[in-house]
């Protein structure tokens, strides 16, 4: 299995970054396999979904509505609401997994890989590509 790790800025803000881009050169040129995309944080997670058509701020959008950021949360510290960060990878979990295919990813049309982060607190995060190659 090949495993890099990359560094991505959120800044102060909450984000839907896509990450596909930086997933295609992790498999560029190495064949077939899966890719599996995570990230160790407890307050973000990845998903597939359009973007650049207003699907990434609908997502936010939608969070916002499932999880708003008020004092309900009992996880407080940080920014008001903070609490609804740690609550969001059960909705949106820190992984996702996409086939590759002759080091391609096997996306559909309008598919991205995205980094969903509502965590206005942490601007730095990590994310692991990890291909699991064919044998």
């Amino acid at each position: 299995m090949r495993s890099e790790t990359i560094t991505v800025h959120t800044g102060g803000h909450e984000v839907v970054l896509d990450l596909t881009r930086e997933a295609a050169d992790a498999v560029r040129d190495r064949g077939d396999g899966l890719l599996h995309v995570f990230v160790p944080h407890a307050t973000a997670g990845i998903a597939i979904l359009e973007t650049g058509a207003g699907s990434d701020d609908d997502l936010l959008a939608a969070l916002a509505d499932l999880l708003p950021a008020d004092d309900r949360w009992r996880h407080r510290h940080g920014s008001p609401g903070h609490g609804r960060s740690h609550v969001m990878p059960a909705l949106i979990p820190p992984y996702a997994t996409v086939p590759v295919i002759d080091g391609r990813l096997m996306l559909g049309t309008w598919q991205s890989i995205c980094l969903v982060d509502l965590n206005v607190d942490n601007h730095e995060r990590e994310v692991r590509f990890s291909l699991l190659e064919s044998g």
